[in-house]
């Protein structure tokens, strides 16, 4: 009877341990689907439309209309990434710091991302057409203005994160056109915000993968120009429009004057290190201005949701 049971638990330990092996390689392939959807930079997408659609509420926000357009923006943001992990493939293997990503390093193929980004598309587009036509629109013109115009012109022209800051823009107008179905004046005051935002963040990115862009033939201004005389100015320009920018909420009675004076003292916080970077590009001024970037635009809208 003993050795009857030692013998069934001998046995049974090759079945566990292919159980686990396959448990662990089912969770390899999910993580490496949810690194195409590049879940970072999705949920900041998500924290910007969230803005957009709760400004333009008049009272409390419809629920369903809110879980809808958050559930159909993760769904379009996830679908474009994985495309744009499918069309880069290629450049992605070119450079350090995305040589481990799912494609490159063989943990999916190239035809598993193309069904999942186009699957997800699909699926975002459904999800959104339940809010209102306005919203598709906006979401096709996303979708298409990232992976037909900015996607290409990276290993063209330096002039890309002019063309990419469109579609990277567009999140609050998503937002906003799903909880009203209007474009307004006070969504491109939104849009104006984030589009100016971009320059100061995505320069200072490239700054420092500079010699991994160059690697792969992404053409930046940090990347093809010495000296970052191009870079600095537009860097300095945007910041310097940010700051009426970010005023515009007052004006327009999205936000009350509190925010209007807190938005005025973060914008030129924000300028002043735009200008460190354009006067002493280098390593730590580039981190600096990133972290600022990523500090300023969040607590901008706070302040904003917290004056309406």
């Amino acid at each position: 009877m003993d050795l009857n049971c030692t013998q069934a638990a001998l046995n049974s330990q090759p079945s566990r341990t292919i159980g686990a092996m396959s448990s662990r390689a089912v969770m390899r392939r999910l993580c490496a689907y949810l690194e195409l959807a590049k879940p970072r930079v999705t949920a900041l997408i998500l924290v910007v439309a969230w803005a957009g659609f709760w400004c333009a509420s008049e009272g409390v926000p419809d629920r369903r209309l809110l879980l809808l357009t958050m559930a159909g923006l993760a769904l379009l943001a996830s679908g474009m990434f994985a495309l744009n992990h499918f069309m880069e493939r290629d450049l992605d293997a070119l450079m350090q710091r995305t040589q481990s990503r799912p494609l490159p390093s063989g943990r999916l193929k190239a035809s598993e991302a193309l069904w999942f980004g186009t699957g997800t598309t699909i699926a975002a587009l459904f999800t959104l057409s339940a809010i209102n036509a306005l919203t598709v629109a906006l979401g096709l013109l996303t979708l298409a203005s990232y992976l037909l115009l900015y996607t290409p012109l990276k290993r063209r022209t330096p002039r890309c994160t002019f063309i990419g800051a469109f579609p990277g823009a567009m999140p609050p107008l998503v937002g906003w056109v799903a909880a009203r179905n209007a474009l307004d004046l006070e969504a491109l005051g939104l849009f104006a915000i984030v589009f100016f935002w971009q320059f100061p963040h995505f320069h200072s990115i490239a700054y420092l993968y500079r010699e991994d862009y160059a690697r792969g033939g992404v053409r930046m201004w940090p990347v093809v120009e010495h000296g970052g005389k191009v870079m600095g100015r537009e860097i300095v320009a945007a910041a310097a429009l940010l700051v009426p920018a970010s005023l515009l909420p007052t004006p327009l009675g999205m936000a009350g004057q509190f925010y209007a004076f807190a938005a005025f003292l973060l914008g030129a916080a924000f300028f002043l290190v735009c200008r460190q970077m354009a006067v002493l590009p280098g390593r730590r001024t580039a981190q600096r201005l990133l972290l600022a970037s990523v500090v300023y635009l969040p607590s901008l809208l706070l302040l904003m949701l917290l004056n309406r």
